[in-house]
């Protein structure tokens, strides 16, 4: 398992007017992923952006593009998303009845697969999927909205998750999404995650981008 946290800037906080300087600034600030929030106000309350868009900061970054679809019947649009640049797209378990069906879709195009559940999705839903997942993504909040407070019962579930992937032999990467700040972020690392997803705390912060993304660094390293 690769020791270095990676970081993952959700732009779901960014300003979208200045969204290409933005995904360049913190790409040159050392983020790892650059996270990307697909919402589609049915599987949650809220409706954020498409495949133009994330193909609109392709030229912006190099970084791989973490493409998260908060949405139903995720399959019709994998096509789009891997056209538009995506290096990973995560789809949640609670959207997908054929699980092992959509990985292979997302496999297909060359792409790492992931697999996310909501905080009160169990365990025990994604661990058929497991072995063939590049990336478990674990909300940390109820998806829909950025600004949201970290819940705190996600720790043991990071940790049993863990548990899980290194006794089974596992190497899928575990993400953590929603409410990450650097007051948190050290004990999301303890409990075992390897990339976070933070909006607001770097986006938002009063310190600005680069400085916010370096904060999470240092609590991290």
């Amino acid at each position: 398992m690769e020791d270095r946290v990676k970081l993952a800037p959700s732009i779901l906080s960014a300003d979208f007017a200045r969204l290409g300087e933005q995904v360049a600034e913190v790409t040159r600030a050392g983020a790892d992923y650059i996270h990307i929030d697909v919402m589609d106000g049915h599987f949650v309350p809220n409706i954020s952006i498409g495949a133009p868009v994330v193909a609109s900061i392709r030229p912006w970054t190099g970084l791989p593009l973490d493409v998260h679809l908060m949405i139903e019947r995720p399959d019709r649009y994998i096509s789009d998303f891997a056209a538009s640049g995506a290096d990973i797209i995560t789809v949640h378990i609670e959207t997908c009845p054929d699980i092992h069906g959509t990985i292979e879709t997302i496999k297909d195009k060359g792409l790492r697969a992931g697999v996310s559940l909501n905080p009160a999705t169990p365990l025990s839903s994604i661990e058929e999927g497991l072995p063939y997942v590049d990336l478990v993504l674990i909300m940390s909040v109820n998806p829909g909205f950025g600004g949201q407070a970290f819940i705190p019962e996600t720790l043991p579930r990071v940790t049993q998750l863990r548990e899980i992937l290194d006794r089974r032999g596992f190497a899928a990467e575990i993400e953590v999404d929603g409410g990450i700040t650097s007051s948190n972020a050290g004990d999301v690392v303890k409990a075992g995650a390897r990339v976070l997803v933070a909006g607001s705390s770097i986006f938002r912060g009063k310190t600005g981008i680069t400085r916010g993304l370096r904060e999470l660094r240092e609590a991290v390293s």
